[in-house]
């Protein structure tokens, strides 16, 4: 089977672009606007709509493969790749990859991705959100071609069985980490709220006690509201490296006072995600790397999730390497080729890891679903339900994905 054509698109995304430097040095939210200038190179504002670039490849039998181009929330910082505008990157689809595409025979996903990825236009490997649409275009695009499910040619190639169970979603709540806990509850999610704990005086409190009451608020919502006893949700609270303004680089304090979160959690496991952001890789590793230890030691039962400078492939093995955290946050959009993924959940569970097979809000429905049958493939120990801060839109994405793999293959076997 061969491509004969590719046609792209322009789209948006299930959020917004935000300029996490302006909002840092203290930009002012008015509504679901924030007020001020941007700081980051390419913004015009502070958060503007997210953009994204479908890329369909035509096949010779008429059938359609496609990805979406687009990148993280908070793009052009961290390390990250800058920001992704549509308009901007149409052009490399259209004169650099295009040619090398059309006419191609699609026989192994693996091969054309790790080419793809490492596609060099104009002197400079093209952008993370360009490698990881075109090659979620073309694992759609194998798997059409032997007309079966994107998982199972994952599973085929890397040797992985494709999961007979559904992978736990995590749901998160943006800034409404309270009414959309209800809806987690409701739909079941089995890992929540996030509940972007990212300013230390409104939301952690000066010395914690927000969120402690926080933590002590979803145990006793959860308890009130689940209708089903085996209803036993894991809570996974993103801090964004607040722990570290409150506490430095003491430790010691910084893990009794998780303690008292892990107390106030009851009978639900509780993760932190990102405690301390140094703003640099080698700091917040060695950082992640004391607190987890020293966890353990304490034997405090709560799993640090490794987030920010943890961005590619080789990032992801470094902290896993260093057991930089208890779990690694395996940022989709920022590997680039989706095969990364698969490499690095399969890296993380060689390594005793935990991987969260994550990504961001600001993806779309195509990009969401190629990571599920990543996901199903692999079999990550949590799958992020995505894109947007709705709960019900990208719970539904993810989930209902997860249950038509399940229903295909299960099918296929009684033939």
């Amino acid at each position: 089977m061969k491509i004969i054509d590719v046609v792209t698109s322009r789209g948006r995304t299930g959020f917004f672009f935000d300029d996490q430097k302006a909002i840092k040095k203290g930009a002012k939210s008015d509504g679901n606007f924030y007020l001020g200038n941007p700081v980051t190179s390419g913004f015009t504002s502070i958060r503007q709509a997210g953009e994204s670039l479908t890329i369909l490849l035509i096949l010779e039998d008429g059938q359609v493969a496609m990805g979406d181009c687009c990148a993280v929330q908070y793009s052009g910082c961290g390390g990250r790749d800058p920001l992704f505008l549509a308009k901007e990157f149409e052009p490399v689809v259209e004169q650099g990859l295009k040619p090398l595409l059309v006419g191609r025979e699609l026989l192994s996903f693996k091969e054309l991705a790790k080419e793809f990825d490492s596609f060099i236009y104009e002197g400079r490997l093209i952008h993370t959100a360009l490698r990881y649409g075109i090659t979620q275009a073309l694992l759609d695009a194998v798997a059409k071609a032997n007309h079966t499910q994107m998982a199972n040619i994952v599973a085929k190639e890397y040797g992985t069985t494709v999961s007979e169970t559904l992978i736990p979603i995590f749901s998160q709540s943006g800034d409404n980490r309270y009414d959309n806990v209800d809806k987690m509850i409701i739909k079941g999610s089995q890992v929540l709220p996030h509940a972007l704990i990212n300013n230390v005086e409104k939301k952690l409190g000066l010395n914690g006690e927000i969120l402690l009451d926080y933590v002590g608020w979803l145990r006793k919502r959860i308890d009130e509201f689940k209708t089903d006893e085996s209803y036993h949700p894991v809570l996974h609270i993103d801090v964004y490296g607040t722990f570290g303004a409150i506490f430095g680089r003491d430790y010691e304090k910084m893990c009794d006072y998780i303690a008292t979160l892990r107390e106030a959690s009851g009978t639900y496991r509780l993760r932190i995600e990102g405690p301390v952001d140094f703003d640099d890789r080698e700091a917040t590793m060695v950082g992640l790397r004391g607190i987890t230890a020293m966890l353990d030691r304490k034997g405090i039962d709560v799993e640090i999730v490794a987030d920010e400078w943890c961005n590619t492939l080789e990032d992801i093995k470094y902290f896993a390497d260093n057991r930089a955290g208890h779990m690694v946050q395996i940022k989709t959009p920022d590997l680039g080729g989706v095969q990364n993924i698969v490499e690095a959940v399969l890296y993380c569970k060689e390594k005793g890891i935990g991987a969260y097979q994550g990504g961001t809000c600001n993806e779309t429905d195509i990009s969401a679903k190629a990571c599920v049958h990543i996901a199903m493939a692999t079999s990550p120990v949590q799958i992020l339900a995505k894109p947007g801060m709705g709960v019900d839109e990208a719970y539904m994405i993810v989930y209902n994905e997860m249950q038509r793999i399940l229903a295909l293959n299960a099918a296929l076997k009684k033939r």
